[in-house]
């Protein structure tokens, strides 16, 4: 991978960093690549068994680098082309996709400013530890542009439509505490404790019964786009899978024995 993210395995958990610090952790197509093939190798290994993704130096991301992004437009204008905007498809889309349908848990470590992109990584996580100096941004329409990087699906489910749509047409920055109080937040720590709070949740999610976390993040993205009959049919299933998995025999057994389950992820 890119010195631009950093990506380690330790013991089941997978951590991603964005190493950009110099320019607040902006998203040039470096990062962006380095970035989506961290977040695909994670979900496609199977040593892996949660992922936290953080930043380096005092920002998370802020989104799109526009300086570079500012080139790339005068380049299409010159040959008469439209490139740049692929970048939603090609990088944006991808890690998002991997960062929500993948069968493990994602714990965003949100140590300073998410702004648009940025934004839509740390919402598209499963938990999401803030440090209560980070503030948050819905820029897109301050460029002129609109959401992208799942923030039009994430958001309103987090926040509500209503909510979503005030801070969408009317781009603004707010702080860590609003962030909480709207539910975005899971859990707000002083910024000297980020790092190391992050780490615990990823760690215990890591630790965890890897196929129920599964079966979980997959209900209930099943389940905002169906029926109550067919979320209770999905239940079943992944229920079904949950029950057969070696970690709920460790879990029962551990139980009736009163003892702390070790869980094997399988």
């Amino acid at each position: 991978m890119a010195d631009s993210v950093l990506y380690d395995v330790s013991d089941g958990l997978a951590t991603i960093t964005i190493n950009r610090p110099e320019a607040m952790n902006a998203m040039n197509t470096e990062a962006k690549v380095a970035l989506r093939d961290s977040v695909q190798a994670a979900a496609a290994d199977p040593a892996v068994r949660a992922v936290l993704l953080t930043a380096a130096g005092r920002a998370f991301c802020v989104g799109q680098d526009l300086k570079e992004h500012i080139g790339s437009l005068a380049a299409d204008r010159e040959a008469g082309t439209g490139s740049t905007m692929n970048t939603v498809r090609e990088h944006y889309n991808p890690i998002v996709r991997a960062l929500t349908e993948m069968p493990k848990p994602v714990v965003a470590g949100v140590n300073g400013v998410a702004a648009g992109a940025g934004l839509g990584f740390a919402l598209a996580a499963d938990y999401r530890v803030v440090a209560d100096t980070a503030k948050f941004t819905t820029s897109f329409a301050g460029v002129a542009l609109t959401a992208d990087s799942g923030v039009s699906w994430t958001l309103p489910r987090l926040i509500g439509a209503s909510r979503a749509a005030d801070l969408l047409l009317f781009p603004r920055s707010f702080s860590a505490q609003e962030a909480y109080e709207l539910g975005i937040a899971n859990k707000l720590v002083p910024a000297d404790d980020l790092a190391a709070e992050a780490v615990a949740v990823a760690r215990a999610l890591a630790e965890g019964p890897t196929v129920a976390y599964a079966g979980l993040k997959e209900s209930l993205a099943y389940g905002a786009g169906h029926t109550l009959s067919e979320a209770l049919d999905k239940e079943d299933e992944l229920q079904t899978r949950a029950g057969a998995s070696e970690d709920h025999t460790i879990a029962v057994q551990a139980f009736i024995a009163k003892e702390k389950p070790k869980y094997l992820g399988r």
